[in-house]
């Protein structure tokens, strides 16, 4: 990531895709006068790498070894377009600190980070491109600010076991020699779907969980796990009805299951939350004409 050369398929977009907030100063201003008026705070203890909070997060910060998805663009000092940017990007990738995230200001600014921070990071050169810089792009000695959202993250055990389990199911979509090992792949691949439907669910992607149960289930139609995952998908999607479908099927495969008949439960609240606020518009709408009709 926003490595020498930036990273594949970044769009290079101009002024329009800022992440910072309405108000902050533009990119085009110099380094060192943002920093010294706005008082950034030194990570590094030398100067090296400065932060500034535009919008605080919630929960805990990025722990060490994590996999983190986020929304980033760079600037050049005096440049308003981004140098690199993934803002469009419409679900970034996850990307593994210590590993993916090739520069070094860039990974210390992350581990002081919550979900759904937004951030704006200057960089000196030894934490950034360094004195040789990344040319054509990059000049030597460059300075660059970088600001970045925490979209999500997912802790050490969490991501290694994602990065295996999208392994795990490549390999597991080669052709079988015989019926037996396709029974085999098939076991394989299902357990493989359930736990990326969870953890596309921890992430708040629904829509990619939602898929993933449904692959589930086109290898056993009856697996109560499966459909759960797709009632809590859809739920967190509010389609209540695709959620109900789901969430019943379910239970009357495994009746009594409390995650399901609580599932039953939540999406019970929801849907009655949704009505009365459905009737509460209708009224406001319609208030007008009865007032004018008496």
């Amino acid at each position: 990531m926003v490595g020498c050369g930036g990273a594949a398929g970044e769009a290079r977009l101009g002024p329009q895709g800022r992440l910072h907030l309405a108000g902050q100063a533009p990119a085009a201003s110099s380094f060192r006068y943002l920093a010294r008026t706005r008082g950034l705070r030194d990570l590094s203890g030398d100067g090296g790498v400065l932060k500034e909070e535009l919008r605080p997060g919630t929960g805990q910060a990025v722990p060490p070894a994590a996999s983190v998805a986020v929304k980033y663009s760079g600037y050049l000092e005096h440049w308003d377009e981004p140098f690199c940017t993934n803002y469009y990007s419409k679900f970034p990738g996850l990307m593994k600190l210590g590993k993916d995230i090739t520069l070094g200001g860039l990974e210390i600014g992350l581990l002081t980070m919550k979900k759904g921070e937004v951030a704006r990071f200057v960089f000196t050169p030894d934490y950034a491109y360094g004195r040789q810089g990344c040319p054509p792009l990059i000049p030597p000695n460059a300075t660059v600010m970088f600001e970045v959202e925490v979209l999500d993250f997912l802790d050490s055990d969490e991501s290694d076991t994602f990065f295996q389990l999208t392994a795990a199911f490549s390999i597991l979509g080669r052709s079988p020699s015989s019926e037996a090992e396709q029974c085999l792949i098939n076991a394989s691949k299902l357990l493989v779907l359930l736990n990326l439907s969870l953890t596309y669910l921890k992430l708040e992607r629904p829509a990619q969980a939602l898929a993933y149960g449904e692959k589930a289930l086109e290898i056993d139609q009856r697996n109560a796990k499966a459909l759960f995952r797709c009632g809590q998908a859809c739920l967190c999607m509010t389609e209540y009805e695709k959620a109900r479908d789901f969430l019943v099927r379910a239970q009357h495969i495994q009746p009594f299951n409390h995650d399901i008949n609580n599932e039953l439960k939540k999406l019970a609240s929801c849907y009655k939350d949704y009505v009365e606020k459905e009737k509460e518009m209708c009224c406001r709408m319609f208030a007008p004409l009865n007032s004018s009709s008496g």
